[in-house]
């Protein structure tokens, strides 16, 4: 077996603007494996200031994993849950090693035959840029429009969502908001009073993640449905995803494996919110194509029927990047495909992978 790790900045086609800062550029690291004449290609992901294996070492930590897995053919799972963003890439790797093809899940989705419904994603921006792109959402047929909130006036915010809300019931479209714990305990129960008179779905993680206690008074009697996201990053033990559920016990949870312990973390965290009567949703965290048809092939193998039909996810953003990996992904009527016969050859991807 031979194992390289390959360094990538990835070019976003437009800034992507988020409550905590703009986002211009990417950079992920690619885990390449080899094993005779079959190839495994993961994609290590962290986000800056927020991961909890955002660390300056990352390239050295990532080296040792490698090193480990060329010893024994497989990884260490418990010295690799503080690192979930390598955890995950090197789950993508020896799965597709495994299966010598990008179809990674024997699905409806894998075989072209269904979609995953997703939800319409609107990035920061003036509220005039948020309007464009949330008309632009609502002529693609995106019933389910998520808005990241809190870096423009919360007025504005209103009334753009006021605006959607005007024009089509909450059963026509879903309205989803993510703050990024851009709100205050202060301010927080007044703002989801004003969002819950436009029928909001939910709302992700409204207060800064470690305001326990805040975030548990919020919780017992919420105005609308709160989903917890940072909040979960570093929970990365079944004890301690426990431990946060039975304290804090949000209406959803809001999973993205490069983030909350890879695909495997995330069973974890399903199977105890299943138990709890907590619904969940998965999303990706800005990967380039590798790394979303990675989630998307473990979502499908995951969501039942009836989630599949009434439930969207969070898939949206393979398309970002300028410099993407060209995998056969499409998004089409608020739905992300996966068209296997169009299926590049393994060498193709390797050399844009190397591509400088």
């Amino acid at each position: 077996m031979q194992v390289r790790i390959i360094p990538k900045i990835l070019h976003f086609k437009k800034p992507a603007g988020t409550s905590r800062g703009v986002y211009h550029t990417r950079k992920v690291w690619y885990i390449l494996i080899q094993k005779e004449n079959r190839f495994g290609i993961g994609e290590c992901a962290p986000l800056p200031n927020l991961s909890c294996d955002d660390l300056e070492n990352y390239t050295d930590l990532l080296t040792q994993s490698a090193h480990q897995l060329l010893d024994t053919d497989n990884f260490d799972l418990a010295s690799l849950r503080d690192f979930p963003s390598m955890l995950f890439g090197l789950e993508t790797a020896l799965l597709q090693l495994e299966k010598n093809t990008f179809t990674l899940s024997n699905t409806p989705f894998a075989n072209g035959k269904q979609g995953i419904p997703i939800n319409g994603l609107v990035w920061m921006g003036t509220s005039n840029e948020m309007a464009k792109q949330i008309e632009e959402k609502i002529k693609q047929g995106f019933r389910c429009i998520k808005l990241k909130i809190g870096a423009i006036d919360f007025l504005e915010e209103l009334k753009l969502l006021r605006g959607i809300r005007h024009r089509f019931s909450a059963d026509e479209i879903e309205l989803r908001v993510d703050a990024n714990g851009a709100f205050s305990p202060a301010n927080v129960m007044d703002k989801l009073e004003r969002l819950a008179e436009l029928e909001i779905h939910s709302i992700e993680q409204p207060l800064p993640p470690g305001k326990m206690n805040q975030m548990d008074n919020l919780l017992s009697d919420p105005p609308i449905s709160i989903a917890l996201d940072e909040e979960l990053i570093g929970k990365n033990t079944p004890q301690e995803k426990r431990s946060l559920l039975d304290s804090i016990h949000p209406q959803y949870i809001v999973l993205k494996p490069s983030l909350h312990g890879g695909m495997c973390g995330c069973r974890e965290w399903i199977a105890e919110a299943r138990q709890r009567g907590i619904g969940w949703w998965i999303t990706s965290a800005l990967e380039s194509n590798i790394g979303l048809n990675a989630i998307a092939h473990f979502c499908a193998s995951i969501i039942s029927p009836i989630d599949s039909q009434t439930l969207p996810q969070g898939l949206g953003t393979g398309q970002l990047f300028l410099d993407n990996i060209p995998l056969p992904l499409e998004i089409d009527q608020a739905r992300l495909w996966f068209h296997s016969e169009k299926e590049p050859d393994i060498h193709t991807i390797i050399q844009a992978v190397l591509q400088e």
